[in-house]
């Protein structure tokens, strides 16, 4: 005999597939919620990692900033060094040449000039000085031009001031430093060695040249006779007889 299942299935079923869906949306909704909870976690996990990166590049930064203002540091106190080694090798350099020009000072100034002031800044030097004439200024200018040490002068100024009876012309000169083309070191040494070897190697063929006359004295002076008792006693008796 067939059975006939006369109750509301189908009302059941529809109840129980929206269970099911409300269950699947639940779960959803809370799979949902776990994510969003996992993503934020991982998310402030790697803001909290840039941050701490940021902090650490910062505190690089600021190191290699102190760093860089040591270096700019380092560098001025190169610079000046440097700036102190160039001038104390000029000094080294030019260390004689002020006692050249003194000495050129004095040995192209005429009689008829006096020099009452002098000044050297690099390269260059102002005379100040007085003079009996405009001639005497102008020998001195020509005196100058032909040193080894000083080059080409220009009359600054020149005028009779009548303060003296003797060199009444003040005159006022500009000259251009130089160097002479042997002189590398400025100081001279080479001449000055030089010249003690020169003069030894003179003395000696003298001293050789006064030296032979010397040995044919030495050697002809024997050669002279010398009268004895014995040979000047048959002399005079022979003489006698």
């Amino acid at each position: 005999m067939a059975h006939i299942n006369l109750l509301p299935w189908r009302t059941e079923r529809r109840k129980q597939r929206e269970r099911e869906f409300f269950m699947q949306l639940g779960a959803a909704a809370v799979a949902a919620v776990l994510v969003v909870l996992v993503w934020y976690g991982w998310m402030d996990g790697r803001i909290s990692s840039q941050n701490d990166r940021n902090t650490y590049l910062q505190g690089e930064i600021k190191q290699l900033d102190e760093r860089i203002t040591k270096i700019k540091d380092l560098e001025k106190v190169r610079e000046s060094l440097l700036a102190r080694k160039q001038i104390i090798e000029q000094l080294q350099a030019n260390r004689s040449q002020m006692v050249h020009l003194f000495d050129e000072l004095v040995k192209t100034i005429p009689a008829s000039a006096r020099l009452n002031g002098l000044k050297q800044t690099g390269d260059s030097m102002t005379l100040d000085g007085v003079a009996q004439s405009n001639a005497s200024v102008a020998e001195y200018m020509r005196n100058i031009e032909s040193s080894q040490w000083m080059g080409h002068a220009d009359l600054r100024k020149t005028e009779n001031t009548h303060g003296d009876s003797r060199l009444p012309y003040a005159f006022g000169l500009d000259v251009a430093l130089s160097r002479p083309k042997g002189d590398d070191n400025g100081d001279g040494s080479s001449e000055g060695h030089a010249a003690p070897a020169s003069a030894s190697s003179t003395a000696q063929p003298a001293a050789a040249h006064d030296a032979q006359p010397a040995k044919a004295a030495t050697v002809a002076a024997p050669a002279k006779p010398i009268a004895t008792p014995a040979t000047a006693a048959p002399a005079a008796n022979g003489g006698a007889k």
